[in-house]
Parts: C-alpha cells; structure tokens; sequence
C-alpha cells in the first residue's frame, strides 16, 4: 500500500507508545509495572462536572451542536481569558476542539503553507514537528540548554528567522520539562516576534499547574500587535482532570479562529456534546479544588527532583509547573547491562521497562536525546517504589 509523502515522513507519538507498551505487559500479567509515562493527572474529574455530563445525558443533549462548538461554552472561554488572562475576546474569535492537541493541530494546518517554517524550541512536546511536517511545513529546531533552564531566549529566536518563517510554537508551562518562561522573556519573545511579523501559537494547557509562586503570563496580553498575531491554546484536560473528555479551545484572531472553524467542520463537526456541557461547568464552576492538587503536585514535584538528584550520574533542573520532571540520564549512556549497550534515552528506557518494569518517555522523542521524561502525576508511594526501581536499574549497569 502506497502512503502519502505526508504521513510517511510522520513518527508516531512516543509517549502513547510508551504508555501502550507499559499496558500491554500489565495484560500480559506483569502486574507491577509503573507507569511513569502518561500526560494525565491522576486525580478523578470533579463531581459537579461529572454531573453536568449526567444531567445533560438525561435531558437528551445527545445530539450535533454548531461544529465549532456550543454558544455558551465559547462564552464561558472568553470569561475565561478575561478574568485569569486580562484579554477580551468576542465568541466569534474562539473555538471549541476536541482536545486541546486538537486545538494546536488546527491552528498549525490553518496558518501553514508547504515550505513555510515553525521554529520550535527543544525540549518541545512530541506532537509540534509532527504537526507541521503534517501540514506541509517545516519544523526548524531551537536546541535549548539546562544552563538557560531548557527556554529558548529572544536572541536564538531571531537569529532563527528567515524569509520563511511562519510560526513559533511556544509552550509554557512545557512539556516536557515543565519550564516556565518569565514575564521578561515573554516580552522580549513577543518583541521580536513583533518585529519580524511572526506569528506565536501559545500552548497554555498546563497554565494552572506552577509553583514556588510563579506566574503564568499569556504572550497575547503584552501589546495589541501581540494580540493580533497570538492564538492561544488552552483546554480543561490538565487543571480539570478531563483528559479523556477531549476538549480544547483556541482563542485569536477572527480570520484563523474562522479558518480553523471551517476545516473542523469537514473534519470533525463537532466536539462531544456532552462533554462541552461537562467543560462548561468546569469553566463556570469552583476551582477550590486546585488547592490540594497543586500542594499534593508540589510535594511530589519536590520528592522526584531532590531524590533524581541525589543519584551518581543523574541531574534535574527543579521544574516550576506540569507535572514533569526532565532530568538530564547521559552520564550512564554507553554503560552495558548483559551486552546491550544502553546507547541513549531510547535504550535506556526501553531498559528499564524491561527490567525494572516502570515505563519512562526517551528525551529523544522531545528532541533532547541526554534526557527522559518522568511524570509525577502518580500516587506518592508508586513514585517511591518506581525511583527506587530507577536507582537499582542504574546501578546494575556497567
């Protein structure tokens, strides 16, 4: 069979490769394996959305809604952005998405042409270069180093500009290192975007999710040229526990929210119907909630970042949001376990899972090949066993 060039040149997503592995042994009877792979927070779905889906299953709200999503919950967006983000948008400038991968896929496919280039700093979420490559574009890779914090300044941005270039994906707090850009670096970002007439996709899904009094700012706040040239992606999947509720939203400019509209019509028509009533009482509803996540997330995030570092050959910067950790694992690359050489992040973790049985994702699918990526969002003694696990696993190479 014969595939198109597009989808040829497309790697599959390494973290739901990971994840599937690590269910597949579980299947298979290995009972103990860790996941320590998937995105997801592992706390349950609020109770007051979980019945408002209820409630809208039984009043019949079953069937299709506008395609780009229900007037209300585009309404319930634009407070949104208003009250956290200080940015006014009309409906007619957002959209509703099934997930907010869904969100940054639309965008990238409605703004770019074949040939055009995305600059894309790395470490970057698996999905970016994938996205573009999908949409005929051209990934261009900002390697970012652990001495600026794994964030890519001003100056590498626009020394990265060129007559192509399009777009600059920016995603903060990130995945998979769990960075936050300042309020200064923004600026700086937004200025020579500004100049350079660059369009920025913010990716903000993790935008609740800091620490250590750290304050998530949206680039599309900082002057109205900004505003005009941001598309922000946001969603109820992280701070809202409604990962698998799939829904996103994108606010920006009416021209490509319009776009965007239009080829989710032919492609999806409409996010679920329920779950858009569900993500509504999300965005209407008490976030009292966060509270306790965030301090039980923050316990964690310290646990996994002192312990990781207190390992011969492992570093970790300590992240200030998500719920990741990315340290740097090379200083055992080229160590053997029973012949195999553990060549780097890929064999590493396809290591450990074997031996160890905790599933891990290579930094190679983030496009920083000395590092793997290790979520929190597990139970606290899940993650004692699974860094105990890491520490033995290390050890026994040689």
């Amino acid at each position: 069979m014969a595939l198109s060039s597009k989808v040829e040149r497309v790697e599959p997503s390494i973290t739901l490769a990971i994840s599937a592995e690590a269910k597949k042994m579980k299947a298979a009877g290995i009972t103990d394996v860790i996941a320590l792979s998937a995105g997801e927070p592992d706390f349950n779905t609020p109770a007051h959305i979980c019945e408002a889906a209820v409630k809208a299953i039984n009043e019949g709200y079953t069937r299709y809604t506008p395609a780009s999503g229900i007037p209300e919950l585009k309404e319930a967006v634009c407070a949104k952005f208003k009250n956290d983000n200080g940015l006014e948008y009309k409906s007619d400038q957002v959209i509703i998405n099934c997930g907010a991968k869904h969100s940054v896929f639309l965008a990238v496919f409605t703004l770019v042409d074949d040939g055009e280039e995305v600059i894309v700093p790395a470490p970057y979420w698996v999905s970016y270069p994938e996205m573009v490559k999908l949409a005929g574009g051209v990934p261009v890779i900002i390697p970012c180093s652990e001495a600026t914090g794994l964030k890519m300044s001003a100056e590498q941005f626009e020394a990265a500009i060129t007559p192509k270039t399009k777009l600059l994906i920016l995603n903060s707090p990130s995945n998979p290192s769990g960075m936050v850009y300042t309020k200064q670096e923004l600026a700086d970002i937004a200025a020579v975007a500004e100049k350079h007439g660059i369009y920025i996709l913010s990716d903000e899904i993790y935008e609740k999710l800091v620490y250590d009094g750290e304050e998530h700012v949206s680039i599309a706040s900082f002057s109205d040229a900004m505003y005009e040239r941001a598309i922000v992606v946001n969603g109820v999947s992280k701070a809202y526990c409604m990962t698998g509720w799939r829904i996103g939203y994108t606010a920006g400019p009416k021209d490509i929210i319009s776009g965007m509209a239009k080829v989710q019509s032919q492609e999806t028509s409409n996010p679920t119907s329920i779950s858009q009533k569900a993500a509504l009482a999300a965005l209407n509803g008490s976030t009292d909630f966060l509270v306790p996540m965030l301090a039980e997330y923050d316990k964690r995030r310290r646990y996994v970042t002192d312990r990781l570092n207190a390992i011969d050959g492992v570093s970790c910067t300590e992240p200030k949001g998500a719920f990741y950790v990315y340290p740097n694992v090379s200083g055992h690359y080229g160590r053997s376990f029973e012949g195999e050489k553990v060549s780097g992040s890929v064999k590493l973790c396809e290591y450990m899972l074997a031996d160890q049985h905790i599933a891990l994702v290579p930094g190679e699918g983030f496009g920083t090949d000395a590092n793997c990526r290790i979520s929190y969002a597990v139970s606290m003694a899940e993650l004692e066993e699974a860094l105990d696990r890491f520490e033995k696993g290390l050890a026994k190479l040689s």
